[in-house]
């Protein structure tokens, strides 16, 4: 059977985000061409993630959580963020929240950062503890978690 992976849990938080949009927006907060700021979000969150890949190809080591990284990256967006994809999904979903323009889809970048939390990155962090010990422990000290 094939785990779930994040990409697969934030595809459907950008449904969930739509779909509460629509089935209960609560109240309009922001309308045009004020909610078209969240594109600004939207494209920082595709530029961290098409990077932070980048980085991971280039260093010849795995992205998926569950596998176990050959080298541990820190150089570029990892140098600003531990889970620079997680942030930049996280910043799109914002993004989404904005150009929806009502109040329910902001609940949604919050319980995404927590599910990812509470799912992969304990589980990513110990993994990564355990593969590059104090390599790591000095990356940790350096660089924060999110941002």
């Amino acid at each position: 059977m094939r785990r779930v992976l994040p990409p697969d849990w934030f595809l459907v938080a950008v449904l969930l985000s739509v779909i509460l949009h629509l089935v209960v927006p609560l109240k309009r907060v922001l309308s045009f061409p004020w909610c078209a700021a969240g594109l600004v979000p939207v494209a920082a969150g595709v530029w961290l993630n098409l990077a932070a890949d980048r980085a991971f190809k280039r260093s010849g080591t795995v992205v998926s959580p569950f596998e176990t990284p050959f080298r541990l990256v820190t150089g570029g967006v990892f140098r600003i963020s531990r889970h620079p994809m997680y942030l930049g999904m996280v910043l799109i979903l914002l993004g989404v929240a904005l150009l929806l323009g009502s109040v329910t889809p902001f609940a949604v970048p919050v319980m995404f950062g927590l599910l990812v939390e509470r799912l992969f990155v304990g589980q990513e962090e110990q993994t990564l503890q355990r593969q590059f010990a104090d390599d790591y422990l000095r990356y940790r000290r350096r660089v924060r978690k999110w941002i």
